[in-house]
């Protein structure tokens, strides 16, 4: 993949992320936070967390996955498909639900 698009992909997973965590989060008592660097990408809730990596997906319960995103505007976690929006949505409900 190109580096200028793998960045503007990297850069729009960050906006979703922070995107839907925003939106669950009105309705929660908590506030989401998420951290973005070069190399990782860190969706903070209380005291859970989820951090991304250009390869992998790990959680503040010890679960870890493959992660992967695709030049067509999908994410792969463990090798399943999906796109972007929904992945980041799906994602940011589970965190900003699960307390």
């Amino acid at each position: 993949m190109d580096s200028r698009l793998h960045t503007e992909l990297w850069t729009s997973w960050a906006s979703l992320l922070r995107s839907y965590a925003a939106a669950h989060g009105l309705n929660s008592r908590h506030h989401a936070v998420v951290e973005v660097g070069a190399e990782e990408i860190t969706l903070r809730v209380a005291s859970r967390w989820l951090r991304f990596t250009h390869e992998t997906m790990e959680s503040s319960n010890g679960s870890r996955s493959s992660f992967n995103m695709q030049e067509d505007g999908t994410v792969k976690l463990n090798g399943i498909a999906e796109e972007m929006d929904l992945a980041a949505e799906r994602l940011a409900r589970e965190m900003m639900q699960s307390e």
